[in-house]
């Protein structure tokens, strides 16, 4: 970690830094680790201007202010440096946990809205993620997720153009697979293990999200991409908020497109199969 960057935590927190480790994970930054001289720990994550630190202090107080979800308290947020509050945790997601996390997520989605979208444009995996106001989920999942994100998996040179074609003959058909939900749903939008922290049963946080109002089948439908949730999860998450039928044998599978095509965006490779997997499911 820079010097002048450790001047600002101390200088910002009141207390010079002991210890400073590195932490895994951080797609729009480095993350440390830092204990403090006053016996406190806190997360820092420094980064570029324009790497996005500010839109996820911005992410991460909305929903500690607009949700329940247990998240890293903010303390500082700049275009280079953002502190939170430190979460221990790291164990994996037992049935206990994901019964927890299912009555959390579940909370979370009954935090509705009229549109979809947001109020501002946010980010996933360090990419951009519009978020335009629109009363249709079907043609904003359309236009900004599955069109959007394809166009710039081939402006990168990650996504064959053949490949688009394919999707762009799907998009003209999601209505036949999906409708608009009556009121659009909060939702963490990164749902993976990796951004989910626990300690034995207990669920301690849920850290990076890429917040937007949607469909809420389409976290939980990334909540499965990665091996994330289980049964344990899904049936207490359904004692809540029953699922329509058609989400394990159709739509989850259709709603997974935007993950994967954010992972061919970044990182291309064998992600491309999965799409192709996809595609041909659907008669694409």
């Amino acid at each position: 970690m820079r010097r002048d960057v450790k001047n600002s935590i101390a200088y910002i927190v009141g207390s010079p830094a002991l210890k400073i480790a590195t932490m895994g994970g951080g797609c729009i930054g480095d993350v440390y680790r830092v204990e403090l001289a006053s016996g406190e720990t806190v997360v820092a994550k420094v980064g570029d201007v324009g790497s996005g630190l500010e839109l996820e202090g911005f992410m991460l107080s909305y929903l500690a202010e607009n949700s329940e979800l247990p998240v890293p308290d903010v303390l500082h947020t700049s275009a280079e440096l953002l502190l939170m509050s430190y979460l221990p945790g790291g164990g994996g997601l037992n049935p206990s946990a994901q019964e927890q996390a299912a009555d959390l997520v579940a909370a979370l989605h009954g935090v509705t809205q009229a549109d979809f979208g947001f109020e501002r444009d946010t980010v996933i995996g360090g990419l951009h993620q519009p978020n335009p106001v629109s009363r249709d989920w079907v043609t904003f999942f359309r236009d900004q997720r599955l069109l959007y994100m394809g166009t710039e998996a081939v402006r990168a040179g990650r996504l064959p153009g053949r490949v688009m074609h394919r999707i762009d003959t799907l998009a003209a058909r999601l209505g036949d697979w999906i409708g608009s939900p009556k009121r659009a749903s909060l939702i963490h939008g990164d749902m993976w293990t990796g951004n989910i922290l626990s300690s034995g049963s207990d669920i301690i946080g849920f850290v990076d999200p890429a917040i937007y109002y949607a469909d809420p089948e389409v976290e939980l439908a990334f909540s499965t991409l990665f091996g994330t949730f289980s049964d344990a999860f899904f049936s207490r998450y359904k004692e809540h908020r029953p699922l329509r039928p058609g989400f394990f044998e159709e739509r989850r599978d259709l709603y997974n497109l935007y993950p994967l095509l954010v992972h061919v965006r970044l990182f291309g490779g064998g992600y491309l199969n999965s799409v192709d997997r996809t595609l041909m499911q659907f008669g694409c």
